[in-house]
């Protein structure tokens, strides 16, 4: 399964624009992908876990805090699993990569942010994989 990490890529900008890239981020077990928009009224979309699903984020528009927890036990986790965060924003050319194991959290930090999510699960497989929890089920230290 293995650890959360951050793919890192890069920007380019010249007289024709800018161009935004992760090329170290594969496509290769990509099965779909999706746009988040939170509403500024519930900033934060908690708590999805993923038993068989990874998860690509890379943030198209404003900011984001990507919180994630490392499941111990799918029926009655933990409440006090130490939950790890992540920045992304549309300056910074990042992929957070979220392997199967984990629920996450994702926090718009400004109006208007949209997040990429690259998953690895057909859709026809998602019934077996989801898994939510309450949005207080870990809490999130505001900013």
């Amino acid at each position: 399964m293995g650890n959360p990490k951050i793919i890192q890529g890069g920007n380019f900008s010249d007289h024709r624009g800018n161009i935004s890239y992760v090329n170290d981020f594969s496509f290769k077990d990509i099965e779909r992908f999706y746009i988040i928009s939170n509403s500024d009224e519930n900033p934060i979309r908690a708590w999805q876990g993923h038993k068989l699903d990874a998860k690509n984020f890379y943030c198209i528009n404003g900011s984001f805090k990507i919180h994630f927890v490392k499941i111990d036990n799918w029926e009655n986790p933990a409440k006090d699993l130490n939950i790890e965060t992540i920045i992304v924003n549309t300056s910074e050319s990042k992929i957070v990569h979220i392997p199967a194991g984990y629920a996450n959290a994702i926090e718009s930090l400004e109006p208007d942010s949209k997040l990429i999510s690259f998953s690895t699960l057909p859709l026809k497989k998602v019934s077996d994989d989801d898994v939510r929890y309450n949005s207080d089920y870990w809490k999130i230290n505001e900013s």
